[in-house]
């Protein structure tokens, strides 16, 4: 019977990650037909540019799905190592891959929300013309304004505290675990919370870099996996606030000297 109770139990993770993976891919696959006019796609220019900014008339739901598809096609992967932590409980009786799901839609409900900001924030500087119809800056000054925030954010003692929690799930997940769905549920937003703090300042960039950019969305979905493993994202956030800040630097310079 303990066989069997253990084959099902590795069954139904195996199901849980092939579900997980397939929504990523599937974020991903829509982000490129966003992103990329071709033929096979059915995506015409104007469309194209439709799908990128809410200033010209598209719809706010439309510009949220964009964001939704960044957020499970970007973050989703960075929180594989958190979900793993959490299904290496099952073992021993502690957890389900049933309260997995409760705690990755608990994850998936604050990026949600924060896709709701990130499409109303294109909405405000399309408006006032800051970002072309890809969503990047068309500003120097707003381009090194968040180069900046996002480069002292590196620095900041906040961005330290969710990633100490964020390296180490295990120990998360010790302090704070208790059975049930609501249980998972809670962790899975404080958890959300946690990445939020982490990630905010490195997803704005994609004014910078475009919201429309596959190049700049899949260099930051690296890097967010990175900075968030253990030993490895402690050689990373420091070097990468410098770089950010020197860009944001030479990026105001050339501007004052263009003037």
């Amino acid at each position: 019977m303990t066989s069997i109770y253990s084959t099902i139990r590795i069954n139904r993770q195996g199901a849980l990650w092939l579900a997980f993976y397939m929504v990523v891919l599937t974020a991903w696959i829509g982000l490129v037909l966003m992103a990329v006019a071709t033929p096979g796609a059915g995506l015409s220019n104007d469309l194209l540019a439709a799908l990128c900014t809410s200033a010209k008339g598209v719809s706010a739901p439309i510009l949220f799905g964009m964001w939704a598809l960044m957020a499970a096609g970007m973050m989703w992967p960075t929180f594989v190592p958190t979900l793993r932590a959490f299904l290496t409980l099952g073992p021993a009786g502690t957890t389900k891959a049933s309260e997995a799901l409760a705690l990755i839609v608990g994850y998936t409900l604050v990026w949600l929300l924060g896709a709701a900001l990130g499409a109303s924030t294109q909405s405000l500087l399309s408006s006032y013309d800051l970002l072309s119809f890809r969503g990047s800056s068309v500003s120097p000054t707003f381009t090194a304004a968040l180069l900046l925030i996002a480069g002292l954010y590196q620095f900041s003692i906040l961005k330290a505290a969710c990633l100490s929690k964020c390296r180490m799930p295990l120990t998360y997940f010790m302090g704070r675990w208790a059975p049930g769905y609501p249980r998972a549920f809670r962790m899975g937003l404080e958890l959300g919370v946690l990445c939020f703090g982490c990630c905010w300042a490195l997803m704005a960039l994609a004014f910078v870099g475009g919201t429309m950019n596959l190049w700049w969305m899949g260099l930051a979905t690296m890097f967010m996996i990175l900075e968030k493993l253990p030993e490895l994202g402690r050689l990373l956030t420091r070097p990468a606030g410098y770089v950010l800040l020197v860009a944001a630097g030479l990026t105001a310079l050339s501007n004052a000297l263009s003037l």
